[in-house]
């Protein structure tokens, strides 16, 4: 975990910082990078370009409270994955049905994403990788645990978690499931990821289109 005080740029700075912090998997032939749309795509591309690794998206979809969205109950990601915040469920007294209901509605949106940014495409190849997952941030981590399981679910030999800002709390609880755990910003308080960043505006599906198809520089054997 590494904590430095102050504030983002943007996820750009947050992609860059991210990278020096990741060197030791610079031009690695067995590792890839994989953001989570939207907003993660964009530091993912930073951390893919700086450390001259391949890039592609792990869709994940996050279950809201039905009365108050941004607080994540659970998530959900390819392959049929849903991770749920137990207590989050306990504390709220959501029943089945209401987590069944958001998961459905969910899932439309997953499907609509993975047309939309990998159409046809087979889920990125991880087998024996490691796997460097990349977001904007986190706050209960529900999203990024449901990415954990399915990348786990694809065979690949180390996960490591890079996000811009993070509560202690919860990079502490992920590093119990993945093999490392690095982030630019470790606030306490935490309040909300967009109260870090100087700008924190909305990534679109044409952004994340776009950055997805751009070709990162050929690897650079070193010698």
């Amino acid at each position: 975990m590494v904590n430095r005080n102050g504030i983002l740029k943007d996820r750009q700075d947050a992609g860059r910082r991210l990278a020096e912090l990741l060197l030791q998997y610079k031009n690695q032939p067995d590792c890839i990078v994989l953001g989570l749309p939207r907003g993660g795509i964009v530091v993912a591309y930073e951390v893919a370009v700086q450390l001259n690794l391949p890039l592609d998206a792990c869709i994940v979809r996050k279950l809201g409270v039905p009365w108050q969205p941004e607080l994540a109950m659970g998530a959900i990601a390819t392959g049929g994955v849903r991770v749920l915040n137990d207590d989050v469920v306990r504390d709220c007294g959501i029943s089945p049905a209401e987590i069944d209901a958001v998961a459905t509605r969910e899932q439309h949106e997953l499907t609509r994403r993975e047309q939309a940014y990998r159409p046809g495409q087979p889920f990125p190849g991880v087998a024996g990788k490691t796997v460097i997952v990349v977001d904007d941030g986190v706050a209960t981590g529900a999203t990024i645990r449901a990415a954990i399981q399915v990348i786990r679910q694809q065979g690949a030999a180390r996960i490591v978690i890079a996000v811009g800002a993070a509560p202690p709390s919860t990079v502490r609880e992920l590093e119990h499931e993945a093999d490392q755990v690095v982030a630019v910003l470790t606030p306490e308080p935490f309040a909300a990821i967009g109260a870090w960043f100087q700008d924190f505006e909305q990534v679109s599906d044409a952004e994340v289109q776009q950055l997805l198809s751009r070709k990162i520089p050929a690897r650079i054997e070193e010698h």
